[in-house]
């Protein structure tokens, strides 16, 4: 089951902001595609109920409905947080890096940038205190994660199998399953993650 976790800012973009950019990303490419909000909802999985909210600014999606949007509209989690932009080369500055997951303990995960379409790639930051779990209950088909541990010890169990990543190494995932992200150490966990999700 994937845990229920609001979007929460880290020196970057504030919560009201982030949630302004969703609402109306949301509106314009759901009507774009002259989609419903009761076909976007069978189409992705994620309730009219919880749709009309995201639309009305009154509900902080987890990563995981952001997803299941995404994927349903044919879009990138960074085109819904409005990251994302076309030109050759751009600056994402700091106060427009939105944190999409608090933990607990006060980890994060910052999505650092993204490009857009529905053959997306997005670079993330995870700062995860001792005792902190993140779980997922997949992403689209053929979903990979590219992950490097900065500091501390990253567990991450994908389906059956775990595996243990130490300060200086990099692991590479397939993420269209469930899977989940521990820190079960006791100092801070400190990853940089890529996600390659194509259409």
């Amino acid at each position: 089951m994937t845990k229920k976790v609001n979007i929460s800012t880290e020196s970057g973009a504030d919560v009201q902001t982030v949630s302004e950019a969703v609402a109306a990303r949301l509106k314009e490419y759901r009507k774009q595609q002259k989609l419903t909000l009761d076909a976007l909802s069978r189409r992705s999985g994620v309730s009219k109920g919880m749709l009309v909210e995201i639309e009305n600014c009154a509900a902080n999606p987890s990563i995981a409905i952001l997803c299941k949007i995404s994927a349903a509209l044919g879009v990138s989690v960074a085109d819904i947080v409005n990251v994302a932009s076309s030109p050759a080369v751009h600056l994402v500055e700091k106060q427009d890096i939105p944190t999409l997951w608090t933990g607990p303990k006060g980890g994060s995960a910052r999505l650092l940038a993204g490009t857009s379409g529905p053959n997306m790639i997005e670079l993330w930051r995870w700062e995860m205190q001792p005792g902190e779990t993140f779980e997922s209950t997949g992403h689209p088909e053929g979903t990979y994660e590219l992950l490097h541990v900065e500091q501390g010890q990253l567990r991450i169990a994908v389906k059956d199998t775990e595996l243990l990543i130490p300060a200086g190494c990099s692991a590479v995932a397939r993420t269209d399953v469930p899977h989940q992200y521990a820190n079960e150490g006791k100092s801070k966990l400190i990853f940089t993650m890529t996600v390659l999700e194509p259409h």
